[in-house]
C-alpha cells in the first residue's frame, strides 16, 4: 500500500535544482532509509515531502490529494518531523519543548488535556527524557537535547514520522536505543518512518525499504540486498566497498571500501581526498 508518493518531483534553491524529477513511492507502514553523499539532495528531499520547503514543479500526494493544499493542522496530525539542525529552544524546558507536539490536537486557548501530558510523558519516557523534563533545553548536552527534539516529535503522534540524521551527537549505545525504538514503533504501531541516515549499515539493520541518491535523481530503491551491494555503491559514493553479512541479523555488511582509483575514480565526479575506511 501507498499513501505518499512523488511524481516528477523538482526541488530547489533559485535556479539551482537540488532534487530533479524524481518520482518516488514511500511504502506505508515500513520503514524507509534514504542514504547517498553529502549534496545529493537526501534532506531537501525529505524537507519537501514535509512540507517545510515548497516544491517548484511536479507533485507530492498523500493519500491522493496534493499536501500543498492540505490545511496546516490537518497536515501535522498526519506527519511530523525532525529537521537535521532543529531551530533553538531558548528559554524553554525540555518538557515545555515536548509539549509543542501536542499543538496541533489543540482547540481554543490551546491548553493541554490530561491526554496530551499522557502523551509528553510517554514521548519523554521512551526518549529517556523524562528526569529533564524541567531542565533548560540549552543547559543539556547535545546528545540529550538531540533526544528531547526527537521526543517532540514523537509527541505528535502522528502516522508518518520523517527524520533528518536523528542519530547525530548521540554515542553507539543511544544511536542503537533509538533506531530499534523506531523500529518498535513501526511494527507495534504500524508508524510509516522515513529517515535519512549516513551509516550505511544502520541504513541495512534497519530498512524494509532503501531509497539510494545521487545529483537529485534515485540510483537505486529497494530492500538492503538490492541497495546495499558493491555495484549501487560504487555508483553512488564512488567507492569500492566488501560487503559480507551482519552475523546477528543477516543482513548485507559494509565491511571496509577503498575509493575508486584512477581514471574510473574521475569519470564519476568524485570530489573527496582518497583513503580507505569504514562504511559510517
Amino acid at each position: 500500500m501507498v499513501r505518499l508518493y512523488t511524481k516528477k518531483l523538482q526541488v530547489g534553491y533559485g535556479e539551482r535544482a537540488i532534487v530533479k524529477d524524481l518520482t518516488l513511492e514511500i511504502p506505508d507502514g515500513k520503514i524507509t532509509v534514504i542514504i547517498g553523499p553529502n549534496g545529493c539532495g537526501k534532506s531537501t528531499l525529505l524537507k519537501a515531502m514535509s512540507r517545510i520547503i515548497p516544491h517548484q514543479s511536479g507533485s507530492i500526494l498523500l493519500d491522493g490529494v496534493s499536501i500543498a493544499r492540505e490545511d496546516t493542522k490537518s497536515l501535522a496530525r498526519k506527519m511530523a518531523i525532525l529537521p537535521q539542525s532543529p531551530e533553538s529552544a531558548a528559554g524553554l524546558t525540555a518538557g515545555e519543548l515536548v509539549s509543542y507536539g501536542r499543538f496541533p490536537y489543540q482547540k481554543g486557548f490551546g491548553r493541554l488535556t490530561k491526554e496530551d501530558l499522557e502523551v509528553i510523558d510517554w514521548a519523554m519516557e521512551v526518549t529517556g527524557t523524562k528526569n529533564c523534563k524541567y531542565t533548560p533545553v540549552d543547559s543539556l548536552s547535545g546528545g540529550q537535547r538531540q533526544r528531547v527534539w526527537i521526543a517532540l516529535a514523537f509527541a505528535q503522534k502522528t502516522e508518518m514520522i520523517f527524520l533528518d540524521e536523528p542519530t547525530t551527537y548521540l554515542d553507539l549505545a543511544h544511536q542503537l536505543e533509538i533506531l530499534q525504538l523506531l523500529q518498535k514503533l513501526n511494527q507495534e504501531q504500524g508508524r510509516t518512518i522515513v529517515i535519512v541516515l549516513h551509516d550505511l549499515n544502520q541504513a541495512a539493520r534497519f530498512a524494509d525499504f532503501l531509497v539510494a541518491l545521487k545529483g537529485g535523481k534515485i540510483v537505486k530503491t529497494g530492500s538492503s540486498e538490492e541497495v546495499i551491494n558493491r555495484e549501487v555503491l560504487k555508483e553512488v559514493f564512488q567507492i569500492d566497498a566488501e560487503i559480507g553479512r551482519d552475523p546477528r541479523t543477516n543482513k548485507p555488511m559494509c565491511i571496509t571500501y577503498n575509493l575508486l582509483k584512477g581514471e574510473e575514480r574521475y569519470e564519476k565526479n568524485a570530489a573527496t581526498p582518497a583513503y580507505a575506511g569504514t562504511c559510517s
